[in-house]
């Protein structure tokens, strides 16, 4: 395949948009695109360029006092007939438009037309981000280069709508159970049902009330929901095993050992088996890269309602923001798309913040 990212595309970020949603990359499949990007960052001198699986870095090594990463995945969610991209007016339509590869092309961009920052910049471009955690590049370069992803900053080109979104919550699923004993349809009353005796367990949740927390003076919205129910045996069989799948978003000021222990004081009394959790990232403005990016973006930042890789650097005692021009309220849809105008004036902020004075 030529590749489309000419010198052309790469100087204007609507372009460059287009054309990386142009090449399909559903998560596993990010091949192709990691191709074209490594060719053209290889080729760009002020940058040192490595390739790990499907994950492409590049870093400047100008002897500056700070560094920042700018970071982008390169996957999107299955195709929804919504590929290649479309125009309408005002708005590109396309699988990835808005997650993320809206936020990826100003990385690119950047990376090739601004040779001299003013902090030293790591690039990423990494694969899988919107599945497992095992195959998601950022974790993968982790395990392998943890030197790549050390710096004083990080920025992830995630779909805010042109605003700051500052740290991220913590994410929990939980399985919780209840039991009963098999009998006859018939003779119910010989058994007992686990699928009635998970009722105590919903109106645990449709009368739970979710913590508001403020943090550097962003707000987080706790949650707590059910997101999967599984039980029965036969149509005519009282069930003796029903499962109750809880999804717990948590504001970053708990831990997951601290959001573990209220959710099992939520459930008190029925058998909790924690299956999957990842922390949270605190907002982090008070490091200098931060609060110069927030004076670019020049609105103040709200809390991330969701999780993002902000918590890998998170953990590893780095700072980072979410910033980039898609809509979150339109990723994973059918008719995801962008404004034009959000892809420009981002762009314009983030290089109004790394050009040199």
């Amino acid at each position: 395949m030529e590749n489309p990212l000419t010198p052309e595309v790469l100087a204007d970020p609507v372009q460059l948009t287009r054309a990386l949603v142009d090449i399909e990359s559903v998560s596993l499949n990010e091949k192709a695109i990691a191709d074209c990007v490594e060719e053209v960052l290889r080729g760009v001198p002020h940058l040192t360029t490595h390739r790990h699986g499907n994950t492409v870095m590049a870093r400047t090594d100008l002897g500056r006092s700070q560094r920042v990463v700018l970071a982008g995945h390169l996957d999107t969610v299955p195709l929804n007939n919504n590929f290649p991209s479309t125009m309408r007016g005002d708005l590109m339509y396309g699988c990835g438009t808005s997650d993320m590869k809206s936020g990826t092309a100003y990385a690119l961009h950047l990376a090739v037309t601004l040779p001299e920052p003013r902090y030293d910049v790591t690039y990423f471009f990494y694969e899988a981000e919107e599945i497992e955690s095992r195959y998601n590049g950022l974790n993968l370069v982790a395990e392998a280069f943890p030197e790549w992803l050390q710096a004083d900053f990080a920025v992830l080109l995630e779909p805010t709508y042109g605003i700051v979104e500052a740290g991220c919550q913590g994410t929990m699923r939980a399985i919780v159970t209840t039991t009963g004993e098999r009998a006859h349809a018939a003779r119910s009353w010989h058994g007992v049902n686990a699928i009635h005796g998970a009722g105590e367990v919903l109106r645990r949740l449709q009368t739970y009330e979710a913590r508001r927390v403020t943090i550097e003076g962003c707000d987080f919205r706790e949650g707590m929901n059910a997101v999967r129910i599984n039980g029965g045996v036969a149509g005519n069989v009282i069930p003796d095993l029903c499962e109750v799948e809880v999804n717990y978003r948590y504001a970053p000021d708990r831990d997951p050992a601290a959001a573990e222990e209220h959710l099992r004081e939520v459930f008190a009394g029925f058998e909790v088996a924690v299956t999957d959790a990842a922390a949270g990232a605190a907002p982090g403005l008070e490091a200098a890269p931060a609060k110069e990016f927030l004076a670019a973006v020049g609105a103040a930042p709200i809390g991330k309602l969701g999780w993002t890789d902000v918590a890998r650097f998170a953990a590893m005692g780095i700072p980072a923001l979410n910033f980039g021009p898609g809509d979150p309220n339109l990723a994973h849809h059918k008719d995801e798309h962008v404004e034009i105008s959000k892809i420009r004036d981002g762009a314009a902020t983030l290089h109004r913040w790394l050009a040199p004075a």
